[in-house]
């Protein structure tokens, strides 16, 4: 595969990141649904669409970063490239990423060098990285300090307070010129402590420009990271949206319910074109009011052979992925079950684990309460079941590209 562009943009995604504590990568770990990977790289695909997008990973996490890159929008999955390995260390993972560069017919002019922990880089920032790439060859983004700084020795004494005005904190992206850092790269030795991309260009006797940085731009490290970068998605995300749905079927033959993709035991089955679920039929169509987008019968019309018997959970992970396509998440999931039989109390757990685990949402997300009619009405007389939601979701106010 291929991608020509004169812009690259690699995302080293190989550590372990240990200090966010236990779990996944912390590349990996999810953020409202998405990984942290996903919203990186499509933040950065959203600031350079005509660039070309270059993974490290590594060795071990094959399916973890295809679970990620699946989720991207077809504009960025067009721009990607296949991943390349990573390596021991962070510098040689960010070599083994620009060799496979370098292996394309057509080797770009221009590399950023991204961190995967950083979702939040933004357009401008990519722009000013770009242009100092251009400008001075090798360039990094950086913020002053606004704390005092001390140089301590072995015992903790102070020896020294460097002038802050001379000093910056450097994020990512880092940007050169591909053959300067290439070339860089390739000349470093294996043993030297290079922490950054910056550092290899310094090493190899190149000038390193400062643009402006953004603090926005922080890197995910620590648990207290990921209780940030939860609050920074929910305030990106300001277009909030209500939706509703209803369903009813009525009972027919069968020895089991299906409810939100479980089956409840039953001396009869609810009828309808698919198996029926009338709780997922509900949410699904709350989902889609949300965004607007048309009912379940749009998507899925029963007139369709193919729907017949169809789980319902197919349906309701699609609207669920729905949101997600545009770039929002379901902030909350809240249903009504409204029968005289089977008792629900018993399943409500499984119930809200089987909705949390098709949505992609965690369970606290999902409430499944259940009420009669007091006999009153069809579902009082037992001829069939009725089920009401209301789904919350947070969208961008502009859709990602």
């Amino acid at each position: 595969m291929s991608v020509s562009s004169p812009i690259a943009i690699l995302t080293v995604a190989g550590g372990r990141g240990s200090r966010a504590g236990d779990g996944l990568p912390k590349q990996y770990r999810a953020l409202f649904g998405k990984s942290i990977l996903t919203r990186t790289l499509e933040a950065l695909h959203a600031a350079a669409p005509e660039a070309a997008l270059q993974v490290v990973i590594h060795p071990d996490d094959d399916a973890l970063y295809a679970d990620a890159v699946a989720l991207l929008a077809p504009g960025a999955k067009a721009r990607l490239l296949p991943p390349a390995l990573g390596g021991a260390s962070r510098r040689e993972s960010a070599r083994n990423g620009l060799e496979a560069l370098a292996s394309l017919a057509e080797a770009p002019e221009i590399v950023l060098i991204h961190d995967a922990a950083r979702p939040f880089v933004d357009a401008g920032l990519v722009a000013r990285a770009i242009d100092a790439a251009r400008a001075h060859g090798a360039a990094v983004p950086g913020l002053p300090l606004t704390d005092t700084v001390k140089q301590v020795d072995g015992a903790g004494v102070v020896v020294a307070t460097p002038d802050r005005a001379a000093l910056r904190c450097v994020q990512t992206p880092q940007s050169f010129a591909f053959p300067l850092i290439l070339s860089a790269h390739r000349a470093a030795s294996a043993g030297a402590e290079l922490t950054d991309d910056g550092m290899v260009a310094e090493a190899a006797g190149h000038k390193v420009h400062v643009f402006a940085g953004d603090p926005a731009n922080f890197k995910l490290t620590t648990a207290e990271d990921f209780l940030r970068a939860q609050r920074q998605v929910l305030g990106d995300l300001s277009d909030i949206r209500t939706g509703q749905g209803y369903d009813v079927h009525a009972f027919g033959p069968g020895d089991k319910v299906w409810l939100g993709g479980v089956p409840v035991p039953y001396s009869r089955g609810l009828a309808g074109h698919s198996d029926a679920d009338v709780l997922a039929h509900a949410i699904t169509d709350a989902l889609l009011g949300a965004l607007a987008d048309g009912d379940i019968g749009k998507h899925f019309p029963p007139s369709d052979p193919q729907w017949k018997g169809a789980a319902s959970s197919i349906f309701l992970a699609y609207a669920a992925k729905r949101v997600r396509e545009r770039g929002g998440i379901i902030a909350h999931v809240d249903a009504t079950i409204v029968c005289e039989a089977p008792k629900i109390g018993p399943h409500r757990d499984a119930i809200r684990e089987s909705l949390a685990k098709i949505m992609e949402v965690d369970v606290s997300r999902v409430a499944v309460k259940a009420t009669t009619t007091e006999r009153l009405g069809f579902t009082g007389r037992q001829e069939g079941m009725a089920a009401l939601a209301l789904a919350t979701v947070r969208l961008p106010e502009r859709p990602p590209m």
